[in-house]
Order: C-alpha cells, then structure tokens, then sequence
C-alpha cells in the first residue's frame, strides 16, 4: 500500500494573490480618481472610526485579566 502525499501547487496560490492584489489596486485608482472629494470628506469620520477598531484589535481590550500576586 502506497500513500502519495502530493504538495499543493503554491504557484497557483501566489499568482491568484498577485491577480487580486492588481484589481484592487487599479479598483483603489478609480475609486479615488472619481470620487476624490467625497473619499477626502470622509477621511477624518474614517481616522475616528479607526480608533476604537485598533484599540480592540490591537490592544485587545483594556487588559483588564491581569492577575496581580
């Protein structure tokens, strides 16, 4: 009995990620060409915004599991 474990093929998986990478960027282009005035209205609600997300995200709450000796 003979098990082949065949490696998946990561080439596939590179060039899909580089494909996807390009359409959002050229996507990020004409989002902002077009609509440059809105996007930059909206920029200090979306740094507001951000604030609590990073707190959550990167923080992770404010530690308050701390066990203390």
């Amino acid at each position: 009995m003979t098990h082949e474990h065949r490696q998946p093929p990561q080439r596939q998986g590179t060039l899909l990620s580089w494909v996807f990478g390009g359409f959002l960027a050229i996507a990020a282009f004409f989002l902002l060409s077009e609509h440059r005035a809105h996007a930059l209205g909206a920029l200090p609600f979306l740094l507001l915004l951000a604030c609590p997300l990073m707190h959550i995200f990167m923080h992770r709450g404010h530690g308050g599991e701390h066990k203390h000796d």
